[in-house]
């Protein structure tokens, strides 16, 4: 049985943990085959927006599986080899990437979670930082990404209790952006990639990247790498091009509000 299922179509391509029996836990194995499904979106240049989900209804992904950290040490949990990584596979994508959030997401699970650009959730999403509970400080970004989404004292209520966050709560903390029955959740995903996949490929994958390395940055930095994307990317866009889309924007208002 593949470990992941990926499909391609109409510029939208899906990565599904398949390992639903074992809450599609990150086994040594998955996490190298969530790394070579990346690797192959990158290289397709049709490829224009990435969901990732879990297979089954129960979990996302239960994070890293316990029984080889036991076996192999926690070396997986620091490790930053996008080979063998999948939050920095995920992370490498150029183009936007929408985590359909179908079950639990816990521990790593929550940090694969947190390192797509939008989440949506079903109602059987649900979330916890069990880092605490089994003694592990994260590596894959968790203890710095969580405060910066949902705010600091939300953040250590979630990671020093190691409780679970429910969907409608994680939507109207910030930390999803819609939530859906399940059987309605991949057709949201496949709806808002689709509306993503109508943008300008090279400038979206421009405007994704502006985005997040400003967002790593203090705002005085942020802002002057702001003005030097812009000045860059804006001399090579015509006033014709501007006015073509400027009359493509009003007509797509039109068409969305008939």
């Amino acid at each position: 049985m593949a470990l992941v299922l990926l499909d391609k179509s109409d510029g939208i391509a899906t990565i599904t943990l398949n390992r639903p029996d074992a809450m599609n836990a990150l086994s040594r194995d998955l996490r190298s085959a969530i790394s070579d499904a990346c690797r192959d979106i990158d290289s397709d240049s049709s490829i224009r927006a990435v969901i990732v989900t879990g297979a089954g209804e129960r979990a996302f992904t239960a994070g890293l599986d316990l029984k080889e950290l036991g076996a192999d040490g926690l070396g997986a949990a620091t490790d930053q080899n996008p080979a063998s990584n999948p939050c920095r596979a995920i992370e490498s994508l150029s183009v936007p990437v929408i985590g359909a959030i179908n079950g639990v997401a816990i521990t790593g699970g929550f940090e694969l979670a947190m390192s797509c650009d939008i989440r949506i959730a079903s109602t059987n999403a649900r979330f916890a930082d069990t880092h605490a509970r089994v003694g592990i400080i994260p590596g894959w970004g968790l203890s710095q990404k969580l405060s910066r989404t949902i705010g600091l004292s939300r953040a250590c209520e979630l990671s020093f209790t190691g409780n679970f966050l429910d969907a409608e709560t994680a939507c109207k903390w910030g930390l999803v952006n819609q939530v859906h029955a399940p059987e309605d959740l991949m057709s949201a995903a496949h709806e808002l990639a689709a509306d993503m996949a109508t943008i300008d490929s090279h400038f979206l994958q421009t405007y994704k990247k502006l985005i997040l390395d400003g967002y790593d940055r203090n705002f005085e930095d942020a802002l002057a790498l702001e003005k030097q994307v812009t000045n860059a990317y804006n001399n090579g866009v015509s006033a014709a091009e501007v006015e073509r889309r400027r009359l493509a924007v009003m007509e797509r208002g039109r068409t969305l509000n008939d």
